[in-house]
């Protein structure tokens, strides 16, 4: 579904955040992407949003290049694609309702299709009952629930999920990681980067290891070598 191709990303300051990084991603699969600080994981999952172009290389999405799409096309693609970051990016002034509704509006959905479907994917992650709740009256792991309903209310195939838990105590991270594998058992692709072990190895499956812009590592079990 995803192959990137001898992908290198080098800024004008001539600092190399990828590295000839070739791999691919298979359809509902759950890749875990491990690294220090500055490994080129973000950016990684950046370049499948079109949010950073490659310097050389080429990412595909099925038979596309990502960064060769017209406008119109990167639209379609990007409602494909649900993403989730480590600092939640919810509108403040808006409900968990209305923040997920937010995302559905912009994506075309009618106002039945948002009545059915936000309580639902609220129910998925456990906060029925925080529906007209704002931000702030929310702790950091209900924020990043509310954040992965947004991000799987329009049905995508991937989710990308930038350090979702680097925010979270260890009791809501573990939440965190228990919604996205239910995710990804019904069928959605989930691509998640971290540095924390314990995530990893409760995931398990496969890990790919970044290292100063290059891949060092593919395994298809579970481990974190660093």
């Amino acid at each position: 579904m995803i192959y990137f191709d001898k992908v290198s990303k080098i800024y004008p300051d001539e600092s190399v955040a990828l590295n000839d990084v070739t791999f691919t991603v298979e359809p509902k699969e759950f890749i875990t992407i491990v690294g220090h600080s500055g490994a080129g994981k973000s950016t990684l999952l950046k370049m499948l949003i079109a949010e950073e172009y490659p310097s050389a290389g080429s990412v595909f999405f099925e038979s596309a290049n990502i960064h060769r799409l017209r406008k119109k096309d990167m639209s379609k693609l990007r409602r494909r694609i649900g993403t989730v970051f480590q600092d939640f990016r919810l509108i403040p002034n808006k409900t968990a309702f209305e923040n997920i509704a937010f995302a559905m509006e912009a994506a075309g959905r009618t106002d039945a299709e948002i009545q059915a479907d936000v309580p639902h994917v609220l129910d998925l992650v456990d906060l029925g009952s925080k529906m007209w709740s704002f931000p702030h009256e929310l702790s950091g792991g209900e924020k990043q629930r509310v954040a992965i309903a947004r991000a799987i209310v329009n049905q995508p195939d991937i989710i990308v999920a930038d350090e979702p838990t680097g925010n979270l105590d260890p009791i809501n991270t573990y939440d965190i990681i228990t919604i996205l594998k239910k995710i990804n058992g019904l069928g959605t692709t989930v691509l998640l980067t971290t540095h924390n072990k314990g995530v990893v190895e409760n995931i398990g499956g496969r890990v790919i290891t970044m290292e100063k812009g290059k891949m060092i590592r593919d395994d298809r079990e579970g481990k974190y070598i660093l």
